[in-house]
């Protein structure tokens, strides 16, 4: 039997980080607001002249090296982005290219804050198919590119930075299992609701947000999701050690551990100090649980997914 480990994270952040008192010079908000409603502290913000797969780059060096995988042992490279550099081609190429390798697959994948664990998912499938050895998944996010920064409902919200894994296929389970799912009836919650014609931008290009309707179906599927991955591995809750959901919102993040009685401190946070970072978020909150030592050979790890589409998912992986 084949399965899936992941043997090496990595992760990477712009060097502008933007504080809540920052925010407010420009925008009606105060830290107060901002931490009171959210939890977000900072967020780091890209230079004009980085893009998702600079990002993406970085992220998968770090990866790679922990991993000690050569970029051209990779089998497949999977970024899962909303912000890509370009309508095509695909993020992912241009990751392998600058990666200096060629040959192997290489494709985004656009599910929005669920997209790592779609991605994820992805690659597993891949690997437990045979079609596979080894897989670079990312997840990169310029958000700050999309953003009205006059609407502090929203700016407030949102940061730039990648995650990445490297996966191997291995006889000892890994990626235990997963589930996903979608409700495209849902779209108008969250979306960018614009696109590119002829030249001109038709409809808007800032991203949109209920914020009220995003809470109360995030809370639920991200329970519901947990429930059922646990049962599709035959565990239970208790067997969870650590819980990585999407780092949107604290509150969010609070609400969903308790639903599943998992104490605060096995919850996994990183909003505060990268505000919501869409499909980096969970790679990049893995990444600095890895390296600080809290997440350890052995341990299991709840990795969940939650976002415009809408889309949620979940994969429990055994470190």
């Amino acid at each position: 039997m084949t399965y899936t480990r992941i043997v090496g994270t990595g992760s990477f952040l712009p060097a502008n980080v933007v504080t809540n008192d920052d925010l407010a010079r420009r925008v009606d908000t105060s830290d107060e607001w901002i931490v009171t409603r959210t939890g977000i502290k900072q967020r780091h913000i890209a230079d004009p002249e980085q893009t998702s797969s600079d990002l993406a780059v970085e992220a998968s060096k770090a990866a790679l090296a922990a991993a000690g995988v050569g970029a051209d042992e990779l089998d497949v490279i999977i970024v899962a982005t909303s912000t890509p550099d370009f309508v095509f081609p695909s993020t992912a190429c241009l990751v392998q290219a600058r990666l200096g390798t060629k040959g192997c697959a290489a494709f985004d994948v656009q599910a929005v804050c669920s997209g790592f664990v779609y991605a994820l998912v992805l690659a597993d499938s891949l690997i437990r198919a045979g079609q596979a050895g080894s897989a670079l998944v990312i997840g990169s996010e310029v958000f700050s590119r999309i953003l009205d920064w006059n609407d502090r409902s929203t700016c407030v919200l949102f940061g730039d930075g990648a995650g990445a894994v490297v996966l191997r296929a291995d006889s000892r389970p890994g990626i235990l299992g997963s589930m996903l799912h979608a409700d495209g009836s849902q779209a108008e919650i969250l979306a960018v609701p614009g696109n590119v014609s002829g030249g001109s931008i038709i409809g808007s290009p800032f991203l949109r947000m209920d914020g009220q309707a995003v809470f109360k179906i995030a809370v639920k599927v991200l329970d519901e999701v947990a429930r059922e991955t646990v049962a599709r591995c035959g565990l239970s809750l208790d067997d969870i050690d650590w819980l990585i959901p999407h780092q949107a919102n604290v509150r969010i993040l609070e609400a969903t551990a308790k639903r599943l009685k998992l104490p605060r401190e096995r919850l996994i946070v990183t909003v505060d100090r990268h505000a919501n970072t869409s499909a980096a978020s969970v790679p990049l909150a893995l990444d600095l649980a890895v390296r600080d030592g809290r997440i350890r050979p052995g341990h299991r790890v709840m990795l969940q997914g939650v976002g415009g589409g809408f889309t949620w998912g979940a994969a429990l992986v055994e470190m």
